[in-house]
């Protein structure tokens, strides 16, 4: 009895050729838990679309993907002086936001972040003047711009880029690669066609191997299913039971990311009113799960245990059967499944 990731893989690696369609050059990111499918599998998958490179989130990535694909890495996270050396093979390329930076991976293969509007990291316009120097030490891959995914005050992703390509030319810095985030398909084109010298490459992850939400879906098995009156007590804390219906024990607990959830950035009266009233059902323990039974997501009967979740699901419903599998709605980048399987 498991949580179970479901990949129907023809209509995902279809969604995948899409997305290399669009984007000539791409280079797939694999970071944090290889977006749910783990590190092996979209290295794989990767290898099998015939990527010459793969994009990682830390060296420590790096060190373990080595060993599933072929070609390059590059490692997203900026190098910092003084951090915990971890040896890697010359194909691993690493990012630099600093001259301080570049002048301490003498030898090494970089890409040099410049500073976008997302204000995170990189190396500043002022300071390109003292990038001539440093660079003649290391094996320059490129430069890179990492952008935001809204533009609330209206500006212009393709003429961010833009920007920084003239100055990265006023500075007579070399300007054969330039590899970019979070730009749409036409934007990519038409950077391409304004500066026919420069091969754009852009990184993605989410949309190239999240991007069609029906071609996956995670069910947790119904281990149990006991039924109770209103007032039972039961569980960890011995709550009583709200009304008549039956605690449904099902796959899926905080070990595997259920329960979890990443702080959100809230536009609008609705969304913020829905993120009140769900703060107000919490602090009188009605927190709703992600599991689906009967057509609804049914709520926590109390908190998920550490590899399952007990379920409330009331007494006007069918009861699921132990070994029926509900479907859950988690998220793929915090999610830990048990079992993979293709179908």
């Amino acid at each position: 009895m498991a949580l179970t990731l479901y990949v129907d893989t023809a209509r995902w690696r279809a969604h995948q050729q899409t997305v290399l369609q669009q984007f000539p050059g791409i280079v797939p990111v694999c970071k944090g838990n290889g977006y749910g499918f783990g590190h092996e599998r979209l290295a794989d998958e990767a290898a099998r679309f015939g990527t010459d490179i793969l994009a990682v989130g830390t060296t420590y990535e790096a060190a373990r993907i080595k060993d599933f694909f072929s070609g390059d890495l590059l490692v997203l996270t900026p190098f910092r002086l003084g951090e915990e050396p971890v040896p890697l093979p010359d194909r691993a390329i690493r990012s630099v936001s600093s001259v301080d930076g570049v002048r301490g991976l003498v030898g090494a293969r970089v890409v040099v972040e410049v500073m976008s509007s997302m204000k995170r990291h990189g190396i500043s316009e002022e300071d390109l003047p003292k990038l001539h120097a440093a660079i003649e030490d290391v094996r320059l891959e490129g430069f890179a711009i990492h952008l935001p995914l809204d533009r609330t005050d209206g500006s212009d992703a393709v003429g961010e880029v833009m920007g920084w390509m003239e100055r990265l030319r006023n500075a007579r810095l070399p300007l054969h690669t330039m590899f970019v985030s979070h730009l749409k398909a036409d934007e990519l084109a038409h950077l391409q066609q304004q500066f026919p010298q420069t091969r754009f490459r852009a990184r993605i992850g989410t949309r190239l191997w999240l991007g069609d939400h029906d071609a996956t879906q995670y069910r947790g098995a119904v281990l149990d299913v006991t039924p109770v009156a209103k007032g039972d007590r039961f569980g960890y804390r011995q709550q009583k039971a709200a009304g008549d219906g039956y605690l449904v024990v099902v796959a899926g607990g905080t070990s595997h990311g259920v329960g979890l959830e990443a702080p959100k950035a809230l536009h609008g009266m609705m969304p913020r009113a829905k993120g009140v009233a769900r703060a107000g059902l919490a602090t009188m323990n009605r927190n709703l799960s992600p599991f689906v039974w009967a057509g609804k997501q049914r709520w926590f009967a109390e908190p998920p245990h550490m590899q399952v979740s007990i379920l409330f699901v009331p007494g006007d419903v069918p009861a699921p059967q132990v070994g029926d599998e509900l479907v859950a709605h988690l998220r793929h980048t915090t999610t830990q499944f048990d079992r993979l399987l293709d179908h």
